[in-house]
């Protein structure tokens, strides 16, 4: 990975597992946005629920240049889960990200010889109507 990575753990205790895992799926980020230039990811368990179970909050800071991809609604019960669903969610929001960008560099740069093809048919067509003859 060219760019720059930070992992945190908060309330977790690290793992060489869980950290190949992220920066695996931090690598894959790279391929749906050319240009990323950081990344930090933060597993963290929030609050030990009697009731509900332990749950792990995942959040995904990704920086491209034009703005800030952020994914940080993966909140489940086991940690891969977790890891998955954030980073799906950050894939997804940079795909979007990097299509915009092609959207808009495709409409700076068009032609305008439409426009004075559409301008000729109107003309042409006012001269073929037979009440506009006098």
């Amino acid at each position: 990975m060219r760019t720059q990575l930070q992992i945190h753990f908060h309330g977790i205790d690290s793992s060489p597992a869980l950290e190949a895992s992220i920066r695996e799926k931090a690598n894959k980020l790279e391929q749906f946005h050319p240009n990323v230039t950081a990344c930090r990811v933060v597993v963290q368990r929030p609050h030990n629920h009697k009731q509900q179970g332990e749950e792990f909050l995942v959040s995904i800071d990704v920086s491209v240049p034009g703005g800030n991809i952020v994914a940080n609604q993966a909140r489940r019960q086991d940690v891969h889960v977790a890891l998955r669903d954030a980073f799906f969610a950050a894939r997804r929001q940079l795909d979007e990200h990097a299509r915009r960008l092609r959207v808009d560099g495709k409409r700076r740069f068009e032609p305008r010889a439409i426009d004075a093809l559409a301008d000729a048919a109107v003309v042409d067509r006012a001269d073929a109507l037979p009440f506009a003859s006098a």
